[in-house]
């Protein structure tokens, strides 16, 4: 049995266990007696100790079976779900979660744990439990001569023959390791001589949490019994005496002392569970899926350009039909990599509890649309700027219960933290009932920073205002604490979502609360763009920056401030020549009258992108310039097009 075989899954399923454990104490702490939370939290709880005891990480099996124990008695209505039990169980699930973290960057699962198991002993009124048995009066092998031969030799030299008859739970995790812990228990002080089913069999999993063991040994019954039975997932654990007698017939018989809790033994033919159709898929499979199929895009465009030259109905025909083919694969593979925002969002409930309870506030946490998905490779990178975020509101936003009380507003403070869909992006809200952005407190210290000239301070939108707090190194707190006020922060927030293609905004109020708005793309890999000329080289401009193409005289620009302008449905906005951002060399022996512009925008910005010619919209795949290219400015990317040349993806957020 491979240790490492299972590794990956254990690490896997243990976050997701401890994930779960800490949503459902959060939910438990609000509805005590919720005996359906109480349950789910010790399933979770009881299945890691099951798998920690199976992959030998002792220190994480002895953390989740004293937690098992308070839980135990939660449900039995001997203790009570209170403040002083939940932070006990909430550090439990902080220190099971740091041992799997260890485990996962390679560790051993080795951590001091005798302080909080003291507090969890602490919590818990009943000594250490003992694996419960059942007893059961049917264990049925058929012995041929060999087997007779072999017991009755071991009990003349002094040992004993027992018939173990184990049950494993129902829903056991790695049934084959589990039997092969019995077997080796078993095995402490004799040998196991005959298995039903055979041991290829139990190695295969190919029985129904059920298997029947003969051993010879010279442990007594009861040491037998309980040294399986601590095994965990163990649901029942029998071992009778094996006394091979001669009938008249010359059957054997296994002649046992009658139990008054005797229950018959199921049959093995007995239906298995329906098993679930799903299976895990490692991530790097799926990248590796993913990169195939851009492949198979770069050579649909090449196809599709090929049958516009050629013009043959039978190839058009052969490409339309594998358009749309790629089409629908292009939709699942993208839907195979979605993850719910959950898995990021099922974080703070439990953060929030705790900044709540240092700073000396009343907050609550509000989250809706976790059920929200997006691209893997994107909720791997949002989790620790949506943490700032948070931390902001809860430090800057929400003020203290007796100022909330002065200013007529509930002594909690709420926060609500929202994700949805609208087109292709998905939207992640954070909104607090705070005191919202000082406006003169933001001008001053922008001033002082130079963000902006003294000047020009009252000319500017409450809007404008609200985003300096973005700028690097920007804070207007004069204290520095724990959580914030160091002067880093939002600036990389921000520019960690504009990595992502990410757009994020601030709206506040004064006295009313705050807002802030990230808009994401469902994916980074395969995108639609308009392709344009610029000279002699090709650019694509993301479709969902984009707000209309449009052509405009020469005359109808001017200048603001000794910008290049131009008034835009009543908007004034700025004339950018994408020839003059990327240097493009371009010779005209004329000045044009007219110009093809494709206007962008960036949450309320917007801008006017010159070029000289439109090529029309198509999906493209996103390839990264690599380690030499990576900070060139304006250009997320590039892909290459059916004609072979390879065109740069312009990133609008760097230019406005």
């Amino acid at each position: 049995m491979s240790h490492t075989e299972y590794l990956d899954m254990f690490i896997e399923e243990s976050q997701e266990h401890i994930q779960a454990i800490n949503v459902h104490l959060l939910e438990l702490e609000k509805q005590p007696e919720d005996e359906t939370i109480i349950g789910e939290i010790f399933r979770s709880a009881h299945t890691m100790k099951g798998m920690a005891g199976t992959m030998g990480y002792e220190d994480l099996t002895n953390v989740t079976h004293a937690l098992e124990n308070v839980l135990d008695q939660m449900r039995e209505k001997t203790k009570l779900a209170d403040t002083e039990t939940m932070d006990v169980l909430l550090e439990a699930a902080d220190v099971a979660e740091e041992i799997v973290e260890d485990i996962a960057s390679g560790g051993e699962g080795k951590k001091d744990i005798q302080a909080i198991t003291a507090k969890l002993l602490g919590q818990s009124t009943r000594p250490e439990a003992e694996q419960e048995t059942k007893e059961k009066t049917s264990i049925n092998m058929d012995w041929n001569e060999y087997d007779r031969a072999v017991i009755a030799q071991s009990v003349e030299s002094g040992m004993q023959a027992y018939a173990v008859q184990v049950t494993l739970e129902e829903n056991a995790m790695l049934k084959a390791a589990r039997a092969y812990m019995v077997f080796e228990a078993l095995e402490a002080d004799g040998h196991v001589i005959k298995s039903v089913p055979e041991a290829s069999d139990i190695e295969a999993e190919r029985f129904n949490n059920e298997f029947t063991a003969a051993v010879v040994t010279t442990a007594a019954k009861e040491e037998l019994i309980n040294r399986v039975a601590s095994i965990s997932e163990i649901e029942t654990v029998v071992a009778e005496v094996i006394e091979i007698t001669t009938t008249t017939d010359n059957q054997e018989s296994l002649e046992k002392a009658p139990s008054p809790d005797a229950k018959e033994v199921s049959s093995p033919d007995r239906k298995r569970t329906e098993t679930n159709k799903t299976i895990r898929v490692n991530i790097d499979r799926l990248d590796k899926l993913m990169n195939l199929f851009e492949e198979l895009v770069i050579d649909r465009g090449r196809l599709e350009r090929i049958s516009g030259e050629i013009r043959s109905s039978e190839l058009t025909e052969t490409v339309e039909r594998m358009s749309r083919t790629t089409g629908s694969l292009q939709e699942i593979i993208l839907h195979m990599r979605m993850v719910p925002v959950d898995q990021v969002f099922s974080r703070f409930p439990k953060m929030v509890r705790s900044l709540s309870r240092d700073l000396g506030k009343k907050i609550g946490l509000e989250v809706i649309g976790a059920e929200t998905e997006l691209d893997r490779s994107i909720i791997d990178e949002i989790g620790d700027p949506l943490v700032h975020l948070i931390r902001n509101s809860i430090d800057h936003g929400i003020e203290m219960p007796e100022k909330r009380k002065r200013d007529g507003k509930p002594e909690e403070g709420h926060v609500e933290l929202r994700a949805y869909h609208s087109g292709n992006h998905v939207y992640i809200e954070i909104e607090d009932d705070g005191g919202g952005i000082d406006r003169e407190r933001v001008l001053k210290k922008a001033v002082e920073n130079e963000v902006i000239a003294a000047e020009d301070a009252d000319t500017l939108t409450d809007y404008d205002v609200h985003q300096f707090i973005f700028s690097a190194g920007f804070s207007t707190v004069d204290e520095v604490t724990d959580l914030s006020g160091r002067g880093v922060g939002l600036d990389v927030v921000k520019n960690t979502f504009e990595s992502l293609g990410g757009v994020i905004s601030v709206h506040s109020e004064k006295g009313r609360g705050t807002r802030f708005s990230i808009q994401l793309p469902l994916t980074l890999s395969i995108i639609d763009v308009m392709l344009v000329d610029v000279g002699e080289d090709h650019y694509g401009l993301p479709l969902t920056s984009i707000v209309e193409t449009a052509s405009i005289k020469s005359s109808s620009i001017f200048y603001v401030h000794k910008r290049k302008m131009i008034d835009f449905r009543g908007n004034i906005i700025p004339v950018m020549f994408l020839e003059d951002v990327f240097e493009v060399p371009v010779e005209r022996e004329w000045d044009r009258e007219n110009y093809s512009v494709v206007v962008v925008h960036k949450g309320e910005k917007m801008a006017a992108l010159v070029v000289d010619s439109f090529i029309g919209q198509q999906d493209v795949v996103l390839k990264s310039l690599g380690h030499y290219l990576r900070d060139v400015r304006a250009i997320s990317g590039a892909t290459i097009l059916g004609d072979g040349n390879v065109a740069l993806i312009v990133e609008t957020n760097a230019l406005l």
